[in-house]
């Protein structure tokens, strides 16, 4: 019995040991190139929650900034990186920017699809066609962005994350946070510094952020205020054209490309504890009916 409970004792920790959580971390660079340079400092680094509408058991994705998260992504993070699990027809499907069919083939249509089927080898982008890579191949990427492949965002909310400190990760384990994601990528699309702190060793060509491991990252700031013009919404409604908006919109909308059907999901969850609180009601009842009788 002793023996036993020693072992069940050593997998229980074992088991909290493997579940505590790891720094945020990006694996964008290759091997041996940023990543073993990220390796000197592996320190946890706090990143805050931020108010997403899509948190919490009721929330949802907001149209109008998957929308503009869109045009962040086409105008700016599109000419580096791809989206390959993403087809154009997506932007038509409800919860998500909800674009027009119309407005899904005019906008198909301005790209150049490979196509070795037709005599010119390409022709126009159709609302079935998945978004193009901006790189023929990874060679071409690494040539263009100092031996780094940019990574394809279609799962890059749900590929980063952030920490919590103990014990508050536990309550992941009753209340899951799956907004680490979009955190981590405003956080560093946001946290660039001009001058490095004293002391930094940042080599040439890399750029000082306060979230990349390592903290010199190859991607120069993406981002500044005014880059993007934004028209207003159909309620005629604005909001700030600044980093920290791009930021968040963008974050919104690369998390509803990595988990389009979040949403519908949290309404069948919903559905599904219902019932079962339901029938749980049900099945008490019927069990006290049915030994009412009983003599005890």
């Amino acid at each position: 019995m002793i023996k036993n409970k020693t072992i069940l004792g050593a997998l229980l920790l074992a088991a909290v040991f493997a579940a505590a959580p790891v720094a945020a971390q990006d694996h964008s660079a290759p091997a041996g190139e940023e990543a073993g340079e990220a390796s000197s400092s592996h320190a946890t680094i706090e990143i805050p929650k931020e108010p997403w509408s899509f948190s919490g058991v009721f929330g949802t994705f907001d149209k109008n900034q998957l929308q503009r998260g869109f045009q962040v992504y086409r105008e700016v993070c599109a000419s580096c990186h791809g989206m390959h699990l993403v087809a154009f027809r997506n932007l038509a499907e409800p919860g998500g920017p909800e674009f027009s069919e119309a407005q899904v083939k005019a906008l198909a249509a301005t790209y150049e699809i490979a196509d070795p089927d037709t005599e010119a080898g390409v022709r126009p982008g159709l609302p079935s066609d998945r978004w193009p890579n901006p790189f023929a191949n990874d060679r071409d990427a690494r040539d263009a962005n100092g031996g780094s492949v940019p990574p394809d965002l279609s799962v890059i909310a749900k590929a980063r994350s952030t920490t919590q400190p103990f014990p508050w990760w536990i309550l992941n384990y009753f209340t899951p946070y799956a907004e680490g994601g979009p955190d981590y990528i405003h956080a560093l699309l946001t946290r660039y510094l001009d001058e490095p702190p004293a002391g930094s060793d940042v080599p040439e060509g890399k750029y000082y952020n306060e979230v990349f491991p390592g903290h010199a990252i190859g991607m120069p700031p993406p981002l500044q205020d005014g880059l993007v013009t934004y028209e207003a919404a159909e309620d005629g409604s604005t909001v700030p054209q600044t980093v920290d908006q791009y930021s968040r919109d963008v974050s919104a909308f690369l998390m509803w490309a990595a988990e389009p059907h979040l949403v519908a999901r949290k309404e069948t969850g919903f559905q599904v504890m219902a019932f079962l609180f339901l029938f749980a009601v049900i099945m008490y009842l019927v069990k006290r009916k049915l030994w009412s009788k009983v003599d005890h």
